[in-house]
């Protein structure tokens, strides 16, 4: 596959290049090698593209929602129908296994694409009759021009669950990547195009802060949707509060998994190993804290440890690997870093830990016990394959310190004890939990964090809430009466 894409940026529904802007290399994370070089964005190619969405934004709003549902459908359909190439090339922009992205990234995308289409012919203001034969209607209308700031983890994914609830509800939407992983939301640019999408409805445009920076600052922008760390989350949100701006964030957590002694071991290994080693740990709702019941503590590890010798690390690219390497060399950097300091604090180093002797960003899947609460392990969002096992007597106390956290992104409890289970889902301080399960997060479920993790929720009908806005017309069909 070439993986060099067209040109940079996608603008206006084409290929745009600025070859004056900075070079930015993507680097395959399995070999190091630089696969595509993107330009970063110039102030011309901003201009370009936020005037683009500007210009296209009145006439696709016009249009039904039965008609900008059927183009979303029908980009979906595409997306399925190229899943395997999409997702080859989604394993070079991230390094992740194509055994994981053939299921998860392209496959969610379209799953957004196909929901949100579904939705947008439904979407209807409401009728309030008032006495004396008064009433009030209320219309749903788009909210403008939307800008999209991904991360590095699912880029198509990320591209496609900001977009597709965004033009569903009229608005048209300004996406730009993670310089990490630039190429994967080119396409989803490309495959709206070939659906129908008029130009200027999608755009991409690829750089770095200053560029995110000059999309969330726009006086014509109405909206700021971001993935990523709470540190940027909050740069982007203070931006956006300048103009008043509506913003969703989606930002990192600390998540706990709670193990009671009567869970099912195995659901809980595998809820383990989902939520601290699927994309390598790299997953902003991975459940990194994992309270064990003190009864269940040495067989969970003992299992935990055999499960793990099944992982296969190699070639991304071959269906038999199930773990890769790290995005960046830097990304392994700062999990090394916190693997140390997790030795250097006390914690018990159980498996991993070190990098194994092989070509690419690869570091062994990293279990500590004998983990408290005050660890830098327990405290910090560590964004990589690190879980930390920590020990618990009481309900109460596992509540307790689950919440003890200023995140709030996901959490999950594992039992067989139903009633323990929802007393736990009701407790948690968090916007997505499971039960006997982590790190699911289909299309029909809002997803969202409370506390520091984030405001607002993407995915499900709530989605809606966050892209669109209601006007309330009062129809008086009585005289009007005024004091003088």
């Amino acid at each position: 596959m070439d993986t060099q894409p067209t040109a940079s940026h996608f603008i206006d529904g084409a290929y745009v290049e600025d070859t004056t802007g900075t070079p930015i290399p993507v680097i395959y994370a399995y070999t190091g090698e630089t696969i595509a070089t993107v330009h970063a964005a110039t102030p011309g190619i901003v201009e370009k593209a936020i005037a683009s969405a500007k210009a296209a934004q009145a006439e696709w709003a016009a249009l039904s929602g039965t008609e900008r549902g059927r183009i979303l459908r029908r980009a979906a359909d595409i997306m399925r129908t190229r899943n395997h190439d999409l997702s080859v090339l989604e394993t070079f922009d991230t390094g992740k296994p194509l055994s994981e992205t053939i299921v998860a990234d392209a496959t969610s995308g379209a799953d957004a694409l196909e929901y949100f289409g579904g939705l947008a012919a439904t979407l209807t203001g409401e009728h309030i009759q008032l006495g004396g034969g008064d009433f009030v209607y209320a219309r749903r209308e788009a909210l403008g021009v939307c800008v999209g700031i991904g991360a590095w983890n699912y880029p198509t994914q990320i591209a496609c669950w900001k977009a597709a609830p965004a033009l569903a509800c009229g608005n048209t939407m300004v996406f730009k990547p993670s310089e990490t992983t630039p190429l994967c939301a080119l396409k989803v640019a490309e495959i709206l195009i070939e659906a129908g999408a008029p130009p200027g409805v999608f755009n991409v445009v690829q750089g770095m802060g200053e560029v995110g920076a000059a999309l969330t600052t726009d006086p014509r922008v109405a909206k700021v949707s971001l993935t990523g760390s709470v540190p940027t989350g909050q740069k982007v949100y203070a931006a956006a509060a300048e103009g008043l701006r509506h913003v969703t964030m989606e930002l990192g957590g600390k998540s706990p998994q709670v193990v009671f002694e009567d869970a099912d071991l195995d659901d809980a290994v595998g809820g383990a190993i989902l939520g601290n080693f699927y994309s390598s740990g790299q997953v902003c709702s991975n459940g990194t804290r994992v309270f064990v019941q003190r009864g269940l503590v040495d067989r969970f590890l003992d299992r935990l440890t055999e499960r793990l010798g099944n992982a296969v690390m190699g070639d991304p690219m071959e269906m038999e690997t199930t773990f890769g390497p790290m995005v960046s060399a830097r990304q392994r950097e700062i999990v090394e870093g916190f693997i140390a300091k997790g030795i250097e604090e006390g914690a018990r180093l159980v498996h991993g830990g070190t990098r194994p002797d092989r070509d690419g960003f690869f570091l062994d899947p990293t279990v500590f016990a004998d983990v408290t609460d005050e660890m830098s392990i327990a405290r910090d969002e560590i964004f990589g394959p690190v879980m930390s096992v920590l020990t618990f007597d009481t309900e109460e106390e596992a509540l307790r310190r689950a919440n003890d956290t200023p995140f709030g992104l996901a959490a999950s409890v594992f039992t067989k004890d139903l009633a323990r289970a929802h007393r736990m889902a009701a407790g948690f301080q968090a916007g997505t939990c499971y039960i006997n399960t982590h790190n699911l997060s289909p299309v029909e479920a809002p997803f969202g964090g409370m506390k520091m993790s984030g405001v607002g929720r993407e995915n499900s009908k709530a989605a809606i809430e966050h892209y669109s806005q209601l006007k309330g017309v009062y129809v008086a069909m009585t005289p009007v009466e005024a004091p003088f």
